[in-house]
């Protein structure tokens, strides 16, 4: 549901492009000109139970008459054989390949390969192959960047932790072991030895 708060932000940014792009002034009185909003959001798991309809005031504020409302419309797989269709059952192939082949190149290529058997984006993957691997691959390293500096936040605040106790003197390595998991024993006795020189 959070992604109703990325197109509340999403909107935001898009109307002031608009505004810039068409030079309208939205600090002068003139009323400027809008283009009416079409919010959508293409759902690429199993619908199950899930609504066609999601709105910031129902899903945040417990249906509560707010000052800023977003409404969208929930797009899921279909019969039909539209783009958008091919777009979602792309991605349920796509997760389905990360499952078993991670976040790498076979995951993507396979994807490719078993989306041109079905007929799904045949042509456009056909002509786009490479762009669309490459296209895929960044976003892998985009992903795991994030994923790397969140384990290294982690990893430091687990020190800093593992680091005060060591300083309080109270508990034993062992017994900061089990508090401190994400750090291993030898870990732990080197970290000890920096808080010893340093005292």
């Amino acid at each position: 549901m959070n992604i109703l708060v990325r197109i509340l932000l999403y909107l935001a940014q898009s109307y002031h492009e608009y505004f810039q792009r068409t030079s309208q002034d939205y600090y002068k009185s003139k009323k400027v000109k809008m283009p009416k909003p079409e919010l959508y959001v293409i759902f690429t798991g199993n619908k199950g139970r899930k609504p066609d309809k999601i709105s910031l005031s129902k899903e945040f504020f417990e249906g509560a008459d707010i000052d800023i409302e977003v409404k969208a419309k929930v797009i899921y797989e279909s019969d039909t054989d539209d783009i958008i269709n091919q777009y979602i059952i792309f991605c349920k192939v796509f997760n389905e390949q990360t499952k078993q082949h991670g976040m790498t190149q076979k995951a993507v290529t396979e994807t490719i390969r078993i989306c041109k058997d079905r007929n799904v984006l045949r042509e456009y993957l056909a002509q786009r192959e490479k762009e669309v691997v490459t296209i895929m691959m960044s976003l892998f390293d985009e992903e795991q960047i994030m994923k790397s500096f969140i384990r290294s936040e982690r990893h430091d605040e687990a020190r800093e932790t593992a680091e005060r106790m060591i300083k309080m003197g109270k508990l034993s390595l062992d017994e900061i072991a089990l508090c401190v998991p994400s750090l291993s024993l030898d870990e732990l006795k080197e970290l000890e030895a920096e808080v010893t020189q340093l005292a």
